[in-house]
């Protein structure tokens, strides 16, 4: 693995060896390797999470070395670089039409996909459902037992290439519209309400205290967020700014179906 690396990082500073067959060949592993779960852009530690960024540039570095060609599915035509992901049947994967994942992103036994849309470098893990017309971005973690409700927008990373990708972490409930961009990880059991926005510089409040409690870039563990605005004054006058709100938590139980209907009713969230 560190030889493979190694080839990565000296591709991503010399760009001529995109011409060499072993760094085509280790682009190729490494975009192998995220198809099957065995590398990952970014992935949980005892610490916290580790970003990968070496296996991010290998991505990136396959784009170049990749030709246009043309693919049919049924009626349906596609021109594109990257083949797309296939197998679905042997991986225990539930694929609804019009549901797409490219090569490269990984897909676990037991996700359900309705029509939507898995980028190349995406993990997505076990039990998931991504429900109509949600998206996953290039190199997005999404961990085991989330829902992607519809329309939900999971930002990647490749384009601008930026430190950190979108983690989603176990359990999390990502209600419907809701937009998760630049790097912001929501952690395990936390519900979003129906069209929260979060990107790394959107302020989320904590008004569950005497004072709310401001921070950025995460959603606490078990938190119910709503969409949100405070006043913010410009040279034009003051106006109302997006934010979010965490109202209230989502309960531990063993029973993560119920507990989030629970949450959901107690606190009034739309999904």
């Amino acid at each position: 693995m560190n030889d493979l690396r190694n080839l990565i990082e000296a591709a991503w500073d010399k760009r001529e060896l995109l011409n060499q067959a072993e760094t085509q060949q280790a682009i190729r592993e490494v975009v192998r390797l995220c198809d099957l779960g065995e590398l990952r852009c970014a992935e949980p530690t005892e610490n916290g999470w580790q970003v990968n960024e070496w296996v991010k540039k290998g991505i990136v570095l396959y784009f170049p070395i990749q030709q246009m060609e043309t693919s049919e599915v049924g009626i349906f035509e596609y021109h594109d670089k990257i083949p797309l992901k296939t197998g679905y049947k042997e991986k225990g994967i539930r694929v609804v039409p019009h549901a797409v994942a490219r090569h490269g992103a990984f897909i676990a036994q037991g996700v359900i996909m309705m029509p939507s849309y898995v980028n190349i470098g995406a993990y997505v893990d076990s039990g998931t459902m991504v429900d109509t017309w949600a998206t996953v971005g290039s190199c997005a973690q999404i961990g085991k037992g989330v829902h992607l409700s519809g329309g939900v927008g999971i930002g990647g990373v490749l384009e601008p290439l930026q430190a950190a990708p979108v983690i989603i972490e176990d359990n999390a409930f990502i209600g419907s519209r809701c937009i998760v961009v630049e790097g912001v990880r929501v952690e395990k059991e936390a519900v979003l309400g129906a069209n929260v926005v979060l990107t790394a510089s959107t302020k989320i409040i904590d008004v569950t205290g005497p004072q709310p409690f401001e921070t950025k870039g995460v959603v606490p563990a078990r938190s119910v967020v709503i969409p949100g605005s405070y006043t913010k004054t410009f040279p034009a006058g003051d106006y109302q700014v997006p934010c979010a709100l965490i109202i209230g938590k989502r309960k531990e139980s063993t029973d993560k179906k119920t507990s989030l209907n629970s949450a959901l009713r107690e606190y009034g969230v739309s999904v």
